[in-house]
């Protein structure tokens, strides 16, 4: 390789390696196993996010070691290095879970704090848990060099008396307990029984959701997101993703040029046909944000007019990621988008091709299956993620409604301050049909962190009042809820949003159709009850919630810190 052309595939590491007054960088890389030829070779950082803190990312060393070996063997050097991960299942409903979407930033802060300390030339980043796939997006995204994200894969299901389970079939059990529908002994069955290893959530949660967004934005291999964790599949992605990267360089070949505006929405195209998580509304805004392209909460209601819910995927449907994964995963998926027009298929992706080359070759779902609906025969012809706004959230807010709940939900306000106590009052028999649960103050800047809503909304489905009484929130959902609910409405409470004036048995309306989010009393009212609020103390004054809550937006636009 000629040396000009050597430091146009290092234009980073060369400057940290080359030359004599380097040879202090070059002895420190000696120890920890760099030979002379490598220093002449692209680095390339693999960002892990392994740890043993959740079954999402327990395989993930490994899966690193695999996309080094792809690395190394198609003539780079591949640095593992590790982030964090927290684990949003089993921290959901504590005072902890308040770190859960701040651990997005700690992700994206610590790829741009090695990757640009170290001068790495490109980057594979894993990715288990949910927080792991935007946290590293958003970073790959402020570094802008050539890179490429792996999904580390979803968990095989658990079995129960003939029927699948998942994490979501727990939090549903415990409100099923609650109710005396089943015992304990059975609670326990099913406890043991729902996670049988390695890999993320089985369902079309906010991993599955992120990992199939991140792959119709270009930015993962084809297939990347419809493997299991622990298969042959999955390990040959990251050799394969490996090796890719080096090609990116070699063809100058950057973020910035594959996720574009329209990469976007194909992004939001994918999430909206799988019927995915509410987060992903969240997290699609700050990977925009990250890398100045301009997505708004409206592209998510033009998009949505126009694309249909297609997927029979849980926690709204019948099926499992394992056998969407069965039948082909999202590929033949794509390409039917694609050849109505739904798609972008000009976009650049990580194989150096485009959307539309990548789709040409790819087979159709087989005749019999029934996890993916035809086009002519969709689950709900238009989005399931509807933006609402009102009196109540005039800065927006996010409703996961599949149609299933019905489309319209009039009810009265119980007011609760804090998480706990709403889950207290479900499991209680406190709530009623007809009522309409408002908790506030755990918004971005409130909680602080907007915690997910999963323990209370699972216990309304296990009482069996899916459909007879509805949630709103300035916090988030997990991709497991569902049932008629509104999240990430803003302003938040914490901010005077109009949710923190929402008094108990007020009327409240929620209209999908309508796209409405209003609390049924006077303007003149509401300004006096204005005049009357005032801010609570922040709940943290030190530390890293303290910091996120100075930093952090509104969920309108994304929840960003930067």
């Amino acid at each position: 390789m000629a040396h000009s052309d050597d430091h146009n595939t290092r234009p980073f590491s060369s400057l940290v390696v080359d030359g004599m007054e380097r040879a202090p960088s070059r002895a420190m890389l000696h120890a920890v196993g760099f030979k002379n030829e490598d220093f002449k070779k692209p680095q390339i950082g693999i960002a892990s996010t392994w740890s043993m803190v959740t079954p999402c990312n327990m395989h993930i060393n490994k899966l690193a070691d695999s996309a080094a070996a792809g690395v190394d063997n198609a003539n780079g050097k591949a640095v593992i290095f590790n982030t964090i991960t927290i684990s949003d299942g089993i921290s959901m409903g504590t005072e902890g879970m308040k770190y859960s979407l701040v651990s997005r930033e700690v992700i994206a802060d610590s790829i741009e704090t090695v990757v640009g300390c170290q001068g790495f030339d490109g980057i594979v980043a894993i990715g288990g848990c949910d927080k792991n796939m935007p946290g590293c997006m958003i970073g790959i995204s402020r570094l802008n060099r050539p890179a490429i994200f792996v999904y580390g894969g979803t968990i095989m299901p658990g079995c129960h008396k003939d029927k699948k389970l998942d994490v979501v079939s727990v939090f549903e059990a415990v409100g099923a307990r609650a109710n005396n529908q089943i015992n304990d002994t059975e609670l326990a069955e099913i406890e043991a029984k729902a996670i049988p290893g390695a890999g993320s959530c089985g369902g079309m949660y906010t991993a599955n959701t992120m990992a199939s967004a991140i792959e119709a934005l270009g930015m993962s291999l084809p297939n990347s997101s419809a493997q299991a964790a622990i298969s042959n599949d999955k390990r040959l992605d990251c050799e394969r993703a490996g090796a890719a990267v080096l090609e990116l360089i070699k063809n100058n070949i950057k973020p910035s040029d594959i996720m574009t505006k329209a990469a976007f929405e194909n992004a939001i195209t994918i999430v909206i046909a799988l019927g995915g998580s509410t987060n992903a509304v969240l997290h699609i805004l700050a990977m925009a944000n990250a890398g100045n392209v301009d997505i708004t909460l409206d592209d998510f209601t033009r998009i949505g007019q126009r694309v249909p819910l297609l997927a029979d995927l849980k926690p709204s449907g019948r099926y499992l990621m394992t056998e969407l994964i069965e039948i082909g995963g999202i590929q033949p998926l794509m390409k039917i988008l694609l050849d109505k027009g739904l798609l972008h298929g000009d976009c650049l992706t990580v194989t150096g091709k485009t959307l539309a080359e990548n789709l040409a070759d790819v087979k159709p779902y087989p005749e019999d299956q029934d996890v993916i609906h035809s086009l002519d025969n969709p689950i709900k012809k238009d989005s399931h993620l509807v933006v609402l706004y009102g009196n109540l959230a005039p800065g927006g807010s996010v409703a996961k409604i599949t149609g299933k709940e019905g489309l319209r939900f009039v009810g009265t306000a119980k007011v609760f301050d804090a998480e706990e106590q709403a889950l207290h009052s479900i499991l209680n028999g406190d709530i009623v049909k007809g009522d309409v649960i408002v908790i506030r103050y755990e918004g971005p800047k409130g909680g602080p962190g907007m915690r997910e809503m999963l323990s209370p909304t699972s216990a309304i489905m296990g009482k069996g009042l899916g459909k007879e009484v509805a949630l709103i929130t300035d916090g988030r959902f997990s991709g497991g809820t569902w049932g008629m609910v509104v999240g990430h409405v803003a302003p938040e409470a914490y901010e005077g949003g109009p949710i923190a004036l929402v008094k108990e048995g007020d009327s409240i309306t929620i209209d999908a159709h309508k796209r409405l989010i209003q609390v049924n009393i006077g303007a003149r009212e509401l300004a006096q009850r204005r005049k009357k609020w005032k801010q609570p103390k922040p709940r943290y004054t030190r530390g890293l919630l303290a910091k996120y809550m100075k930093l952090v937006s509104s969920a309108s636009s994304g929840a960003v810190t930067d």
